[in-house]
């Protein structure tokens, strides 16, 4: 056995044995006790999206607004996984693994509602406005941040480095494809490229990550959209042959590609919590940086995202694989589907339009996934030289990312995305009960007609707040001082 097949079978092992247990059924509990938040919520999802930024004394912004924080952090969503991740997905599981990353989107709604919506709670003051993240709730909800230092070096190692080579590897193999296997150094061209322009942007600090990511993403993500639908367009007539195949082949039925239901399952949890990240830990760490009148409104906005990542790109992606490969036996992992559904339509010069989307909507998630990275080392240690050693392997990283092989890359994600999950799951399931409280103390301010405010106070007994101290401080009318919390 070589080390990809070690890999692969501790991943799966990982997963089966371990995250959805858990994931799962907490997932389930906490849409049950929340009474279907993720359904019942919708409308109010869409209207505090555009909420007005609660100001300083000066009168400037606190922090981010809530729809800043929304783009920022689907920025870092809206990637690869939503193209080669599919493509992956359908290569191993069918057509059916779909229904299950639909399913789990769903119920991970939930887990991401209860997880921003802590992150918004316990989240700290900084020289820009907020920050915060599962590593400050394990501080302060849990009292542990032993834990949130473990959690921490986790994300770090699982994000900037192993999800963000995913990314890299990618983009290098989508060029390969588009000009040619055969010329060997195009890989490493690539690696180069991608090295070089992180580098020019991570060392110019966040402000810099937040122009270009912005810049980006909204972008490219309407122009893969659009190309999705037209592609649909134009098959429309196997669009009901595509969702059949979907619902049918979920559930073991002419399974295509010959995979068992557990298998078919499996893929399509994994695939989806990759793209989406609901339940994972790595949206709290933007939505924590808005400025906003009370937690829930960024629980909300963040489920919201998951909908968008999932019900939106990952489905394009999924209709163009499906209505144009009918045939799955023998399909290649990665984003070859994807490519050959682009080429198959509108010709070979297509492929060079792919590559400008992949490259960059893979860059800007290379940069919003370093940005959870350098927030959490802050967290663990404010030092600089580590900080500066941190930027300088997420470079060498991205090169090395961009040579190695796809299904390495892709099993390392995997296994490091699962120990991360299994920490984060096991925080919020704990802290719960606090999420719970917020969303009744939000939703009993807005049966009485008011936009909510919440104010420590609401929550007697829970310690570890940092910011929420009264209302006028909430919503800008008397501005406390953003001192930086050492």
């Amino acid at each position: 056995m070589n080390l990809n097949d070690v890999i692969s079978s501790a991943g799966d092992g990982l997963w089966t044995w371990g995250v959805l247990p858990i994931l799962l059924p907490l997932g389930i509990y906490f849409t049950i006790r929340s009474g279907v938040v993720q359904f019942r919520l919708i409308p109010e999802m869409f209207r505090v999206l555009t909420n007005k930024t609660p100001r300083d004394e000066n009168g400037k912004p606190q922090s981010v607004s809530a729809f800043q924080a929304f783009t920022i952090s689907t920025a870092s969503r809206v990637g690869v996984g939503n193209i080669a991740g599919v493509g992956t997905a359908i290569a191993v599981g069918g057509a059916g693994s779909i229904f299950w990353m639909w399913l789990m989107a769903f119920i991970g709604c939930a887990s991401s509602f209860v997880e921003s919506s802590l992150g918004q709670l316990f989240k700290i003051r900084d020289k820009d406005g907020f920050r915060g993240g599962p590593a400050y709730y394990m501080q302060h909800g849990l009292k542990a941040r032993w834990l949130g230092i473990i959690f921490a070096i986790i994300l770090i190692i699982c994000f900037p480095f192993a999800v963000s080579s995913v990314q890299a590897n990618t983009i290098s193999a989508t060029a390969s494809g588009s000009f040619g296997h055969e010329i060997e150094w195009i890989p490493f061209a690539v690696g180069i490229i991608l090295a070089v322009l992180t580098a020019l942007v991570i060392f110019g600090g966040l402000r810099r990550i937040a122009q270009v990511s912005q810049a980006l993403v909204p972008l490219m993500a309407l122009i893969y959209v659009l190309v999705g639908l037209i592609i649909v367009g134009m098959n429309i007539e196997r669009l009901p042959e595509v969702f059949t195949s979907i619902f049918t082949q979920a559930f073991g039925f002419n399974e295509v590609v010959g995979a068992a239901l557990g298998m078919i399952i499996m893929t399509g949890v994994k695939r989806g919590m990759f793209s989406n990240e609901a339940g994972l830990g790595s949206a709290p760490n933007v939505s924590s940086t808005a400025a906003v009148t009370h937690p829930v409104k960024q629980g909300l906005v963040q489920a919201l995202g998951v909908y968008v990542d999932t019900f939106l790109m990952c489905s394009v992606t999924a209709f163009i694989i499906l209505i144009s490969t009918p045939d799955l036996a023998g399909a290649t992992k990665g984003i070859v589907l994807t490519q050959d559904a682009f080429i198959n339509n509108f010709g070979a010069w297509s492929n060079i339009l792919l590559v400008i989307i992949i490259f960059l909507l893979g860059f800007s998630s290379i940069l919003g996934l370093y940005y959870y990275g350098e927030t959490n080392i802050d967290f663990i240690s404010p030092n600089k030289h580590l900080l500066a050693a941190y930027r300088v392997g997420v470079v060498i990283s991205t090169f090395f990312a961009s040579i190695v092989s796809a299904s390495t890359v892709w099993d390392a994600a995997d296994g490091v995305m699962g120990i991360m999950a299994l920490v984060n799951l096991a925080a919020i399931g704990l802290l719960s009960g606090i999420a719970f409280k917020l969303l009744r103390d939000y939703t009993e301010q807005r049966k009485q007609g008011r936009d909510p405010v919440f104010t420590r106070d609401r929550l007697p007994g829970v310690t570890g707040i940092q910011c929420w101290e009264d209302e006028h401080s909430v919503v800008g009318e008397v501005a406390t001082a953003h001192q930086k919390n050492k």
